[in-house]
């Protein structure tokens, strides 16, 4: 283990940039930082690519100390700085949370607003609940309250804990399951790994001189020895084979080191250097997890497993809960109930050592649970916590980006629909991706959250899921489980609720028709019809179908809000996309899978660039990262026109404005969505989100959509003279080298999601055999426009 951490955040998998000045992320953590290098070491290294972290100690009591300090300590290599409170010996619990409490504040008042207060100990949260924080994370990566010696009054301030939390972790599933009937918003995030540290093990490495020394066959251990670790099964092992050696590394803590046991052939090394680490598992022909079944070992999951298995090390180990759940399976993890098993696992281990075959399904599940894929994770759930308190802001400086030491083979520019499928097949093709979004949270405009109601909501309007691809849905299902939702919308006309497309039954409504058939239907708009001829416009479509009377009921005014321009101006796409029913059925789409993402859209985004080859910058500007990150091919997925600098001039868009509000009422309207036909009314629609999530609560939360001519582009406009407009940049887009454009803004197209997914996947098996081409010998070719 470590007495210094050295292992730099330079690679970190998320980073969240804008100006001026990094936000604080505390840490308030019962290990020292400089003891062991763990969880809480790997992700606040991690985390301080993107805030300044500032990694907070419990309390020492030197000799002579007359008045509350700090001691300050950097860690330069990993950009972390570590406080530790010293106070005077004899302070009551009460004086030392006071005393605890100046020094605390008296930090922060020179520090960048906190936007990140993190706990791994409750035992911490009397001196610092006061300060404010945009987030507040607890971490519970282990159950301190079943260790030796638990603080006194620890089970009451972890309540307190899991009250005042946005977001709780947990370090493995058995305590996910026991805290996830507690708070609201738990995720489990069991043990991660640094693949390439521990994979220097497998090289030609030089193995330290003090193990060198040590004759036999090596079993090893690194961790802390604690009551945690069976010493008896240690000493049956030693015992059993006297002509092994087992080898300790790691310091002695809670228990009397002239307890443990005494052999000619058991070696206790003491703790060592993180960085050291590799080295010694070099030496070792198995690797030991000789854990106690007790109360405190009942939750863990043991960072151990997976460094071993990097290393290259079969690893014997008992029967812990977390270990055979995720690990058991492998051919490389054996699992032994009894000292007699775990010898004789350990024999089977040691007689097929020269066997490596199993390290193939190994570094498969490796590749899966990287730290920084933690960290991007949990990056990704701290943001959307903080984004719902409406303060998303400046994170991270540009002086402090990571250095881009490695070179990326694509960069993907932006985090939605079009981005996120492209970086996930290039990512499972083999490439490095950089996927790059101005905004500070992935899913784009599909984003949803948690508002102060608890509620999930979309923060930019309304997204129902629904199409008749069977890949598209395939695809999106490696993602997301779903929730069966079939959309319907309803028309307020004067006042009167409607279904929406028209139907039967709008027509019987409106009309008192006593139409029964869908002839009789037919008749009657027929009688109402318009023909026009050619069919040119938004107008020309709904006028030449049901006359004019209901296409200034329900078309005109709504298209006038909605694009700013009349029907009579707009391609005849627009009002195409609405059809007309004669029968009953009130669905608003009729595709074959209609379906909400069940944990909503971030989640399901959160998977999908949940990979060892992504990494995200989040809250950047494309523009400021191009040059500082190296990479060979770019994904564009953003406004086509800004790309090129508008150098023909701007492309037309719509834009949308939101109203966020929360009644305390049950419900407001019949279904998830009411349009507002009329031009008098200044918004189009009404959603009411619970319809489409499912969630259940005494109060409800709604948006209000009003179209707008300034702000995000949302909408290409179809009008004849934006076309000709974006052919001039598509033909520069063609011409463009190693550039790929795709999704709704960069092919300026009016898609559904479902369609941008299709592009993507499409566009993705277009140009992957050429970057693999590439990559082995360079090509002149033209890029690719996804079409």
């Amino acid at each position: 283990m470590t007495k210094q951490g050295r292992e730099s955040a330079a690679g970190a998998a998320v980073h969240q940039f804008t100006e001026p000045a990094p936000a604080t992320l505390i840490c308030f953590s019962h290990l020292r930082w400089r003891f062991v290098f763990q969880r809480p070491q790997h992700l606040m290294s991690r985390f301080a690519a993107t805030y300044r972290v500032i990694f907070w100690e419990e309390a020492v009591h030197p000799e002579g100390c007359a008045t509350p300090a700090l001691q300050i300590d950097e860690d330069e290599a990993n950009g972390v700085t570590i406080l530790t409170p010293a106070l005077p010996r004899g302070l009551s619990p009460a004086e030392e949370d006071a005393a605890l409490g100046a020094l605390l504040d008296a930090q922060l008042a020179s520090l960048p607003p906190v936007a990140v207060r993190w706990y791994y100990t409750p035992m911490m949260l009397p001196f610092s609940a006061h300060v404010a924080a945009e987030c507040t994370v607890y971490d519970c990566m282990d159950e301190l309250a079943a260790f030796k010696n638990p603080p006194a009054g620890l089970l009451d301030r972890e309540r307190e804990l899991l009250a005042a939390a946005d977001v709780v972790f947990t370090g493995g599933s058995s305590l996910y399951e026991a805290k996830k009937d507690r708070h609201d918003n738990v995720h489990a995030f069991p043990s991660s790994i640094d693949v390439a540290h521990f994979g220097a093990a497998r090289g030609a490495v030089a193995e330290p001189e003090d193990q060198a020394r040590i004759v036999g066959p090596k079993l090893g251990f690194c961790g802390v020895v604690d009551e945690r670790m069976d010493v008896d099964l240690l000493a049956a092992l030693a015992d059993a084979h006297d002509d092994w050696s087992i080898v300790v590394i790691g310091p002695v803590v809670k228990i009397d080191p002239a307890a443990l046991p005494q052999r000619r052939n058991l070696h206790f090394l003491g703790a060592r250097d993180y960085a050291e680490l590799p080295a010694y598992m070099s030496g070792w022909d198995v690797a030991l997890m000789p854990f106690a079944l007790n109360e405190a070992t009942r939750f863990i999951s043991p960072t151990k497993t997976p460094e071993y298995l990097a290393a290259g090390l079969p690893v014997v180990s008992t029967a812990i809960v977390d270990v055979v759940r995720h690990y058991g399976a492998l051919e490389a993890v054996r699992i032994a109930g009894t000292a007699e098993d775990f010898v004789t696992a350990c024999e089977a281990a040691i007689a097929g050592r020269d066997d490596l075959t199993w390290r193939e399904a190994a570094d498969e599940q490796l590749a899966r649970g990287s730290w920084s894929s933690t960290a991007l994770s949990m990056g990704a759930l701290i943001a959307v916590e903080r984004a719902t308190r409406d303060t998303v802001e400046a994170i991270v400086s540009p002086t402090r980006w990571p250095a881009a030491a490695v070179r990326h083979d694509v960069m993907v520019v932006g985090a939605g629909f079009a981005g996120a499928v492209m970086a996930r097949q290039l990512a499972e093709a083999g490439f490095k991706v950089l996927v790059v979004d101005r905004r500070p949270h992935v899913a784009g405009n599909a984003y949803d959250r948690r508002d102060d109601a608890g509620l999930l909501i979309h923060q930019y309007g309304p997204h129902i899921f629904h199409t008749n691809s069977d890949d598209v849905f395939g695809y999106l299902s490696r993602f997301t489980q779903w929730r069966p939702y079939e959309h319907r919308v309803l028309a307020d006309v004067r006042g009167q609720l409607v279904p929406m497309p028209i139907n039967r039954t709008t027509l019987n409504m409106l009309y008192d028709a006593g139409l029964e058939s869908d002839d009789d239907v037919e008749a009657f708009l027929a009688a109402r019809a318009e023909p026009v001829e050619p069919i040119r416009t938004s107008a020309d479509v709904v006028v030449s179908r049901v006359g004019r009377e209901l296409y200034e009921t329900f078309f005109r005014g709504y298209t006038r809000k909605q694009w700013g321009l009349d029907p009579s101006e707009l391609d005849k796409a627009v009002t195409a996309r609405v059809p007309t029913r004669t029968d009953t059925d009130d669905r608003y789409f009729t595709d074959k899978h209609q379906a909400m993402p069940a944990d909503g859209y971030t989640r399901m985004f959160e998977a999908m660039l949940d990979h060892p080859s992504i990494e995200l910058l989040l809250g950047v500007d494309y523009s400021q990262a191009r040059d500082a990150y190296p990479h060979d091919h770019l994904v564009f997925t953003g406004p086509i026109d800004e790309y090129f600098g508008h150098r023909f001039g701007k492309l037309p868009y719509r834009s949308l404005q939101f109203r966020h509000e929360t009644l305390e009422q049950e419900w407001l309207q019949p279904v998830a969505v009411v349009n507002y036909p009329d031009e008098a009314v200044p918004y189009t629609r009404i959603t009411e989100y619970k319809h489409l999530t499912g969630d259940s609560a005494p109060a409800t939360s709604l948006t209000y959509e009003y179209p707008s001519a300034e702000g995000d582009p949302y909408y290409p406009i179809p009008r004849e003279e934006n076309q000709a407009l974006f052919k001039r940049y598509e033909a520069l887009a063609i011409a463009e080298r190693d550039v790929t454009f795709v999704g709704r803004l960069a092919t300026y197209r009016y898609y559904n999601m479902d369609q941008v997914v299709g592009q993507a996947l499409a566009t993705a098996r277009r140009l992957i055999p050429r970057l693999h081409a590439e990559k082995v010998e360079p090509l002149v070719g033209t890029a690719v426009a996804a079409a």
